[in-house]
């Protein structure tokens, strides 16, 4: 619809332009086209007459009036309307909404997939834990956030890459391997000899158990075998890693989460990345000498302040590598790149832009994309739940879907925007009620499947082709309403995909939803009159696919029975 207006819009600017009724200008603005907060004010409200009334030297109210008059009739817009200073309101006609519903039908599981990207690749990293220990639930609100990002702009026409970063070199990497290595020594947390950062939850044990019995973990198709040898660090570490890696994905798979790629951190420091991305900083000049360490002058790329890049004992800063990470998706083809990640990263961002910005090499400003989340907390019977007995000292991922199920784990973490606290209760998430926001939506699609079902037993076909003519007759003001949802849905896709914030649709779920619950309560679908029942019919399974692909956005099943 919006296309539609922009165009017949464009079209009276070219007849101004053309008639000399405006002055020629070097470029038109970049205005907007928005849907009205009340009906009463039209469909759709546009701004682009007083936009267009300074650099035009005429007074906007006469300009939004003269554009008025010069846009082309169309079957689908009904009038147009001049507001205020000299906003327009549009106001469609009652066919565009049917259209509406029509494509819905005949689009399908596309309904609502637009062609934003332009089939442009897109390499969306998230999750990347360290694997150190189970998923905890702060990375499976990252990994609902970006899974559900990633489908985002898989239905806006971007070429999707899923990728996970494992950290896997470092302190934290030594710390599990010393941790193992004292449980099959026999020591727990609170003996002697237990390392200083060692991990304590129950895992440790098991890994231990395992590693001693010689045992095995696969992950990405390898397997890894255990020697017995307790005094062996490096066979324990490389133990250690596989099992949780493969325990992780066991994890993301029962959340409905898949990747494409998995990248080692270690790989970058094997094949000489590190040194190549830091010799190439001192090449073009951004770097510097003070204290025995290297410094990068992130300044001259609006950081706050230089940062060091290698210390003086010889070591480097976590940035570089993080650098030398987004500088090999630049190479290996990605014109986007999207990092969803904790809040507490906050910090590194500026330093590994300024570090990109600083190798001369191309690659935009504001490259990469960030997604910040921000910590959850998960309640259940009106208090935190803070520990879970195997990871020690923090709720698992596993936890929650063993509690709650995977659907309403992914909505519940992915229906509020990143940036924000989450306060995941499980209570709500497990009641079969309106209050519950994922049942709520789900039993709205389900009620449509049953609704159909019905009309099968009881011999009433629906004939599609009779319901589309008597569209006109679904004029109350709860079928009205629910027109005007499904018409939003392709503009919320699009709108959520290019803010990277899938809550949107999690938002407007719920709002089609209440819509259809209520015109399901205040009319009857199967009426004795065959024209007015396959009209209702016709729109409730609009209704559903919207429904339906809009959970399918999410990762959230769309069922038929509840």
């Amino acid at each position: 619809m919006k296309d539609l207006l922009r165009s017949l819009l464009d079209t009276a600017l070219a007849t101004l332009l053309r008639d000399a009724r405006l002055p020629a200008l070097e470029a038109l603005p970049d205005y907007t086209l928005e849907r009205s907060k009340t009906r009463a004010h039209g469909d759709f409200a546009c701004n682009v007459a007083l936009l267009l009334a300074r650099p035009a030297r005429m007074n906007p109210r006469a300009l939004a009036e003269a554009l008025v008059a010069a846009l082309p009739a169309h079957a689908l817009l009904a009038r147009a309307e001049v507001a205020g200073p000299g906003f327009i309101n549009l106001f469609l006609a009652p066919a565009a909404y049917h259209a509406e519903v029509l494509r819905a039908l005949r689009e399908g599981a596309r309904y609502g997939h637009n062609a934003q990207g332009r089939g442009r690749r897109v390499n969306v990293e998230f999750v990347s834990a360290n694997p150190t220990g189970p998923l905890h639930v702060g990375h499976g609100r990252a990994a609902a956030q970006g899974d559900c990002i990633a489908r985002l702009l898989e239905a806006s026409g971007w070429a999707v890459t899923r990728e996970f970063y494992y950290n896997d070199a470092g302190a934290q990497i030594m710390n599990l391997a010393l941790s193992v290595q004292a449980r099959a020594r026999g020591l727990g947390p609170d003996s002697d000899g237990w390392p200083a950062d060692g991990y304590r939850g129950d895992y440790i044990s098991e890994l231990a158990r395992r590693y001693l019995a010689r045992d095995s973990a696969t992950v990405e198709g390898h397997t890894v075998h255990a020697s017995a040898e307790a005094d062996d660090l490096d066979a324990i570490r490389r133990f250690a890693v596989a099992a949780l890696r493969h325990e992780q994905n066991l994890d993301l798979e029962a959340f409905g989460v898949r990747f494409d790629v998995y990248f080692l951190e270690s790989s970058l420091y094997a094949e000489g990345k590190v040194e190549e991305t830091v010799r190439a900083l001192i090449a073009h000049g951004h770097t510097y000498e003070d204290g025995g360490a290297l410094w990068l002058r992130s300044t001259d790329f609006g950081d706050d302040k230089d940062r060091v890049m290698r210390k003086s004992d010889g070591s480097y800063t976590y940035f570089v590598p993080d650098v030398a990470y987004h500088l090999s998706k630049w190479q290996r083809g990605y014109v986007r790149a999207i990092t969803e990640l904790g809040a507490d990263h906050h910090g590194s961002l500026a330093r590994v832009r300024a570090g990109l910005q600083a190798l001369d090499c191309g690659i935009p400003a504001g490259y990469p994309d960030y997604v910040l989340h921000q910590m959850v907390t998960v309640m259940r019977g009106g208090e935190e739940v803070k520990l879970s007995k195997r990871a020690g000292s923090y709720v698992t991922l596993r936890d929650l879907i063993d509690e709650v199920g995977r659907d309403a784990t992914r909505w519940f973490l992915a229906a509020r925007k990143a940036d924000s606290q989450l306060t995941f209760d499980i209570d709500l998430a497990r009641a079969q009620s309106n209050d519950n926001p994922v049942f709520y939506v789900q039993y709205a699609h389900a009620r449509i499947a049953s609704v159909l079902r019905q009309a099968g037993a009881r011999d009433m076909p629906h004939d599609a082709a009779r319901g589309a003519a008597a569209l006109l007759r679904l004029d109350s003001t709860t079928a009205q309403a629910l027109l005007w949802e499904i018409s939003r849905y392709p503009e919320v896709v699009d709108t959520a995909a290019r803010d990277l914030q899938p809550q949107q649709i999690a938002q407007f779920l719920g709002e089609i939803a209440y819509a259809f619950h209520t015109w399901y309560n205040a009319e009857p679908f199967l009426v004795e009159d065959a024209e007015l029942r396959d009209a209702r019919l016709l729109l409730a399974r609009a209704t559903q696919q919207v429904l339906g692909n809009g959970l399918g956005l999410l990762g959230v099943s769309a069922p038929e029975h509840m």
